[in-house]
């Protein structure tokens, strides 16, 4: 099975990762992934990014396919084939410090917070036809979402059932 970790940048996917390894689960990351295998595109000056080319990352993701149990962890995550796909929220405002302190832009800061509020990757994940969940990180310990994962895993979903965060009381601050 193999299990999407997605979200806005800045959502909480790394530690949560780092968290889930501790567990002993398997995890991908996929940036890394994109890198190692050359599927970095070109460079989107105006965004601030780099394309993927998601059809090619999917197929360089066959041989994980076989895994009894797999997490695959990066804000495009849920852009190739998979069993489930999390969605990792976080409050705009803490999201924005957040993304301040790795050095984003204030634009770059700004079109994340927006999409974030406008549940973009929500609604592109629910898109999938798989079973799609959501987590806030916002207030929880790593290790309270981490153990939010394995009820997940162990079928105990409906507390994380799309439709549990709401930021559009921030539309105005942010737009």
């Amino acid at each position: 099975m193999m299990i999407a970790i997605t979200g806005t940048p800045g959502t909480g996917k790394t530690r949560l990762s780092e968290e889930l390894r501790l567990r002993e689960y398997e995890v991908l990351d996929l940036d890394e992934h994109i890198r190692k295998n050359g599927l970095l595109g070109n460079r989107d000056n105006k965004r601030d990014t780099y394309c993927v080319d998601t059809d090619r990352l999917d197929i360089s993701l066959e041989e994980y396919r076989t895994k009894e149990l797999i997490f695959i962890e990066g804000h495009i995550s849920h852009c190739v084939n998979c069993d489930r796909i999390i969605v990792m929220r976080c409050a705009p405002d803490m999201l924005a410090e957040r993304l301040g302190k790795r050095g984003y832009s204030d634009g770059k800061v700004t079109e994340n917070v927006q999409a974030e509020i406008l549940d973009v990757i929500l609604c592109e994940a629910s898109e999938c036809g798989v079973p799609v969940f959501e987590l806030d990180s916002s207030e929880d310990s790593v290790a309270i979402t981490a153990d939010r994962i394995d009820c997940i895993v162990a079928g105990n979903t409906d507390k994380y059932l799309p439709g549990n965060v709401n930021w559009t009381g921030e539309l105005e601050k942010w737009f």
